[in-house]
């Protein structure tokens, strides 16, 4: 039988300033940034989800061996979709 591990387990080991934000409050952050970039449109609106692809593309490539395979795909499929977006509000 396979073990899954536990959600609050963290995929990296390390104590640095990061390990110390909530996580509610981080995605609290990622929503508001989202939702601000959508509606602003334009160059600014592209930017702010522009910035945020680049967050989830560092956080995806740091985490990338630690990650199965169908985690990949749906993150890079995230990826996708988000620069999708931010092309789309130009």
């Amino acid at each position: 039988m396979r073990r899954t591990r536990s959600l609050r387990t963290p995929l990296l080991a390390g104590d640095g300033p990061l390990a110390r934000i909530p996580p509610v409050l981080v995605f609290l952050l990622v929503i508001a940034v989202f939702v601000t970039g959508v509606l602003v449109r334009g160059v600014l609106g592209a930017g702010l989800l522009a910035l945020l692809a680049a967050g989830v593309g560092v956080l995806l490539a740091t985490t990338w061996p630690v990650l199965a395979p169908v985690q990949r795909f749906g993150r890079v499929l995230v990826l996708g979709v988000l620069v999708a977006v931010a092309i789309s509000v130009l």
